[in-house]
C-alpha cells in the first residue's frame, strides 16, 4: 500500500515578512515627524512642486535616480575588466554628483506619505546614504591609486544600492506610495447619467460626497448654480476631498494639500501629479446628474450636442 502524498508546506517569504514587520514599527515614529517637518520646513517655493514631478505627470525622484544607479552599475562593469580605472572612476564621479539631486527629489516625496511608507522610506534613504558613502570611499582610493581598495568599496556600495532599490521597489509597487490613486475611476463607472440627489441636497460652496457605481464622488454646488463634479478619492493618496475646502473654484485635499481645479480636476498643486477625474453635470427635474467627463476633457470632436433642454453638455446644465 503506497503512503499518502505529502502537503507541502507553503512558507512565508521572509523579505515580506520583515518589510511587513517595518512597516507596522513605531519606534522611529519620532524621528520621523521631526524628519517630516524638516522636510516641510524647506523654503522650496515653487521648486516643491518640480520636484514632486507635478509637471512630468508622475514623480521626477523614480527618474532621477537612473542616473547614479546607471553610472555607479556601468562602473562596476569596467571594474572587472583590467585598464579601466578611469573611466570607472569617472563614473563613480558622475553617481556621486547626481545622487543628491535624487535625494533631494525622495525626500520631497517622503515627506508626504503615511507613515507604514515613510517607515520604509527612511531605511531606503539610509541604504542609499550608505552607498553615497561607500562610494565616495571609492573615489578617495581611486584618486590615491588604491584601485583594489576602490574596486572593493564600488562593489560594497551597489549592494547597499541594490538593497535601496529593492526598497524604493517596495515602496512604489507594494505600498503604491507614487501611484495615481483615482487611475481606476474611468474603468469602474459605468456610461451615462447618473442621478446624485436634489439641488437642494447640496449647499452653496460646501463639498458633499456622493457615490456612483460604488465609487465616491465630489460633488460641489457654486453660488451661481454651476455644478462640479469630481473623483473623491485623491490621486495622491486617496485622501477625502469631500473632508477638504473648497476655495477659488478648487478643492483642498485636507491629508496632504494637493488642490484640484473643480472645473476639470487639473491638479494645480501637489504633491498629486495626477489630476482628478471629472465629471459633465446637469440638472434635471431639480435632480443633479453626473456624467464621466472623457480623459480629453469632454466629448468627442463631432458628439458635442446639446441636451433636450438645449444647453450644452457642461457644468451647471438646466432643463
Amino acid at each position: 500500500m503506497s503512503a499518502p502524498p505529502r502537503r507541502r508546506v507553503m512558507r512565508q517569504n521572509r523579505v515580506l515578512w520583515l518589510l511587513d514587520r517595518l512597516e507596522r514599527e513605531p519606534r522611529a515614529d519620532a524621528l520621523i515627524d521631526t524628519l517630516r517637518r524638516g522636510v516641510r520646513a524647506l523654503p522650496l517655493g515653487r521648486g516643491r512642486d518640480l520636484l514632486h514631478g507635478r509637471w512630468l505627470g508622475h514623480p521626477l525622484h523614480p527618474l532621477m535616480v537612473q542616473v547614479p544607479i546607471g553610472s555607479w552599475l556601468s562602473a562596476a562593469v569596467l571594474d572587472l575588466r583590467p585598464g579601466r580605472s578611469r573611466e570607472s572612476r569617472l563614473l563613480v564621479g558622475v553617481g556621486l554628483g547626481a545622487a543628491a539631486p535624487s535625494a533631494v527629489a525622495g525626500w520631497v516625496d517622503w515627506a508626504e506619505l503615511h507613515h507604514p511608507q515613510q517607515r520604509i522610506g527612511l531605511v531606503h534613504a539610509l541604504s542609499n546614504t550608505a552607498a553615497v558613502g561607500l562610494y565616495a570611499s571609492s573615489l578617495v582610493c581611486r584618486v590615491k591609486g588604491r584601485e583594489g581598495a576602490g574596486r572593493a568599496y564600488g562593489f560594497l556600495g551597489l549592494t547597499a544600492v541594490g538593497v535601496g532599490g529593492m526598497l524604493g521597489g517596495h515602496l512604489a509597487y507594494r505600498q503604491a506610495s507614487g501611484a495615481n490613486h483615482a487611475e481606476e475611476v474611468p474603468n469602474v463607472v459605468s456610461a451615462g447619467w447618473h442621478r446624485v440627489g436634489t439641488v437642494d441636497e447640496f449647499p452653496a460652496g460646501e463639498p458633499v460626497r456622493r457615490s456612483v457605481d460604488d465609487v465616491p464622488v465630489l460633488v460641489v454646488r457654486e453660488t451661481g448654480g454651476a455644478v462640479h463634479a469630481l473623483a473623491e478619492r485623491c490621486s495622491h493618496l486617496a485622501g477625502p476631498l469631500s473632508e477638504g475646502t473648497v476655495a477659488d473654484g478648487c478643492v483642498r485635499c485636507p491629508w496632504h494639500g494637493s488642490v484640484f481645479r473643480l472645473s476639470d480636476g487639473w491638479n494645480v498643486r501637489g504633491p498629486a501629479t495626477a489630476p482628478q477625474p471629472s465629471f459633465e453635470t446637469r440638472i434635471t427635474g431639480g435632480h443633479v446628474e453626473v456624467r464621466l467627463r472623457h480623459q480629453n476633457g469632454g466629448e468627442p470632436a463631432g458628439q458635442r450636442k446639446t441636451t433636450r433642454s438645449g444647453a450644452a453638455h457642461g457644468h451647471g446644465d438646466h432643463d
